[in-house]
């Protein structure tokens, strides 16, 4: 075993030293003792952001004071989306950022039922994250449509003449399947569906392409892989074409046509600003502006060669270290960033994986998740986790 380690921890070097994005770990404010594996729930922060927070909160806040809403801010949700929007495929104009993920699927689910009026059902994953499970029987109860629970396997042959809108996971939270956007899109179109992609596990993973495959709608987090901060906010997408009969329920000012003219009715917007609804959360909005800074230069192909590659180097080390473990993460490519492993104890052992400085979390009941963001993801860290797990085997 001493052997294969050896063996394991020479090739981890040498793929260390030819990783193209290795200089971006160095963008990064990381504890060197820490081998970080939680990017894809809470990402690590860009070292930049904390100084361009302070300017905002002294040079903006404190010197422009309420000027400063005149001076950009409140442009900010959609000058920030139109940065998110080569991440996910998506030509200018298509994407806000706005609130928060669970607040936005409710906005863009009512308003995709909406659009396609005489339709009596929402199609579900199945395997869906939580929220968007609370968030569909919601939407459900309130315009008087079934929520019908489908595994994302079968989802294109379930929609019918009665499917009015169809929300999917891009990359299912637990495994870190990656379900077939093209696919089941169309299939949805082709029976008269809209479609709503929760993309919180892919942006800034895989390579999204929202224009290509025809989305109507996605939401996405942007506090994972996007290392926007606790708490950062999400983003709506709605394709151009879907933007004028986009009616949503939450008619904040924010999302007025006219804001600051105080109407007593509500007239909704033009393009995605109509997506909007409540007063940007400033701070956290700009703290996200800033980090997206460390995308200005990165090929996503790049970025998602080496998620794959991590994966795999991950998986090796697992059969070579852990031979037999239960691995409900695809072997294939058809993944997003994350290995998951199976254990009959997950929220021990990944206790005893933290007082061993390897940072992952567990979904209950017995899932191990170890989130790989390439821009600062090691393959030495990989190996030292799969070890980590032998040793407390």
């Amino acid at each position: 075993m001493t052997l294969v380690r050896r063996e394991l921890g020479t090739e981890a070097a040498a793929l260390d030293a030819a990783d193209p994005l290795a200089a971006k770990r160095a963008e990064f404010d990381l504890d060197p003792a820490v081998a970080y594996f939680d990017g894809n729930s809470l990402g690590a922060p860009p070292r930049h952001v904390a100084q361009r927070l302070a300017d905002v909160v002294r040079d903006q806040w404190g010197g422009r004071l309420i000027r400063s809403w005149t001076d950009g801010w409140w442009d900010a949700p959609e000058r920030v989306g139109n940065r998110i929007a080569p991440l996910v495929g998506a030509a200018p104009g298509q994407i806000v950022v706005a609130d928060s993920t669970s607040v936005d699927l409710f906005k863009v689910l009512v308003a995709a039922v909406r659009a396609n009026p005489g339709r009596g059902e929402i199609l579900l994953d199945a395997a869906t994250f939580p929220t968007d499970g609370y968030v569909a029987e919601q939407v459900g109860r309130l315009t008087g449509h079934a929520v019908r629970r489908v595994p994302v396997a079968e989802l294109p042959a379930a929609c019918g003449a009665a499917t009015a809108a169809v929300l999917v996971n891009h990359v299912d939270y637990v495994s870190g399947r990656l379900h077939d956007m093209g696919a089941i899109t169309a299939a949805a179109h082709a029976a008269g569906a809209a479609v709503v992609w929760d993309l919180c596990h892919s942006v800034g993973a895989i390579e999204v392409r929202l224009d290509e495959h025809e989305v109507d709608y996605a939401v996405g987090c942007t506090y994972k892989f996007l290392n926007g901060g606790p708490g950062a906010p999400a983003f709506v997408y709605v394709a151009s074409r879907r933007q004028e009969s986009f009616d949503q329920p939450l008619a904040g000012w924010a999302g007025h046509a006219d804001p600051f003219a105080m109407e007593a009715g509500y007239r909704a917007g033009a393009g995605i600003s109509r997506a909007r609804a409540g007063t940007p959360d400033i701070l956290s909005l700009l703290a996200l502006d800033a980090a997206l800074d460390v995308w200005d230069d990165v090929d996503l192909a790049v970025v998602r060669a080496k998620g794959l590659a991590l994966g795999d180097f991950f998986l090796r080390c697992l059969d070579e270290l852990l031979p037999g473990a239960d691995v409900p993460t695809p072997r294939d490519h058809a993944r997003g960033h994350q290995i998951s492993v199976r254990v009959p104890d997950a929220p021990r052992t990944m206790g005893a994986l933290h007082e061993r400085g390897v940072l992952g979390d567990f979904r209950p009941p017995d899932v191990l998740r170890f989130g790989l963001a390439p821009l600062y993801t090691q393959y030495a860290e990989v190996l030292r986790a799969v070890t980590a797990l032998h040793e407390l085997s």
